[in-house]
């Protein structure tokens, strides 16, 4: 089966800073239980990008530099890597040196460095990122997690109500079924159900199955499958939120649009919608969308639901130019 994976740094990132207190009681509980979460938290994005000056260049990071109070009333920056990319990188451990080195150079703070590793490479753990001679030794070590790990904890992580074991359960299973549309269209299904039945607030479900929606990619025809019976299960549930969220979001988007007088609200709309279907648009495609008159955004945004890859795209604007 040809998968065409949608851009994982957006979701994943946007699930971090929604529930970032539950991230790092989910993934780092030694160090959770150290922060004062009754104080706030600060993301401090404009400091991250002062320090890393290659955040630009792949989609292969969700890094969030974090800045949180311990309990004893000091203050500490947390520095969270995400190693979103199903391949390991050979200099991952010197990064996550590098930005402890600029940060303090800059700011003088010795930040909590903690990384997420999504690989799918087990004996690959990097810790740390040492140096010796005669004369001089560093070791530079930091705290990481492995989502293979959870492999043999599926039950656990089932039975668990934080957020973030449906994010990692939903990545095990990517890998998982690999090829296996059918099993991937019912653990599509299972977890989707899961959320109802945890008992999460609407926008916790609305967050965690458009990381779902993200990761578990089916082709169109398994996608409608999977459609029809999320529609049945929210009827009996007397609740619609995933599929009203998900079909008539944009309509209700555009009229907001509308009623404010600008075609650029719509044209932000289809933009984000794509991106959510398709992935990252290239320069090229995002180019002709932008160009687009209000009245083929409108018919695109009624289309693009049915988007699996950016080739659907160009198929539709090849065939309206």
């Amino acid at each position: 089966m040809t998968e065409p994976r949608a851009d994982l740094d957006s979701p994943w990132k946007d699930i971090l800073r929604a529930y970032f207190p539950q991230a790092i009681q989910f993934f780092f509980p030694n160090t959770a239980a150290l922060i004062d979460w009754e104080q706030p938290y600060e993301f401090l994005d404009k400091e991250f990008q002062s320090i890393a000056r290659d955040a630009e260049v792949g989609r292969r990071y969700a890094d969030q530099l974090v800045k949180v109070w311990l309990l004893g009333g000091e203050q500490v920056w947390l520095l969270l890597h995400v190693e979103i990319q199903s391949q390991w990188e050979s200099g991952f451990a010197e990064r996550v040196f590098v930005y402890n080195v600029r940060i303090f150079d800059l700011y003088r703070q010795v930040p909590v460095s903690l990384a997420i590793l999504c690989d799918e490479k087990l004996s690959w753990r990097p810790q740390s990122y040492t140096a010796s001679y005669p004369d001089t030794r560093l070791n530079f070590e930091f705290g990481i997690v492995k989502l293979l790990d959870w492999r043999d904890r599926i039950i656990e992580l089932e039975a668990s109500d934080n957020l973030f074991a449906i994010v990692v359960l939903a990545h095990l299973k990517v890998i998982e079924t690999k090829g296996r549309v059918e099993q991937r269209k019912a653990w599509k299904f299972r977890l989707t159900k899961a959320l109802y039945e945890k008992g999460y607030e609407r926008q916790q479900i609305l967050d965690l199955y458009r990381f779902l929606d993200w990761a578990m990619i089916l082709p169109e025809a398994i996608e409608r499958e999977f459609w029809q019976e999320l529609q049945t299960f929210e009827e009996e549930r007397k609740v619609t939120y995933v599929t009203n969220a998900e079909r008539f979001g944009f309509e209700r988007g555009i009229q907001e649009g509308r009623q404010e007088g600008r075609q650029e609200g719509e044209l932000a709309i289809v933009l984000r919608l794509l991106t959510r279907r398709t992935g990252i648009l290239s320069p090229a495609l995002r180019s002709q969308v932008e160009s687009l008159p209000l009245e083929q955004l409108e018919s695109l945004g009624e289309a693009l639901l049915d988007f699996s890859s950016s080739a659907d795209l160009d198929q539709w604007l090849q065939s309206r130019s």
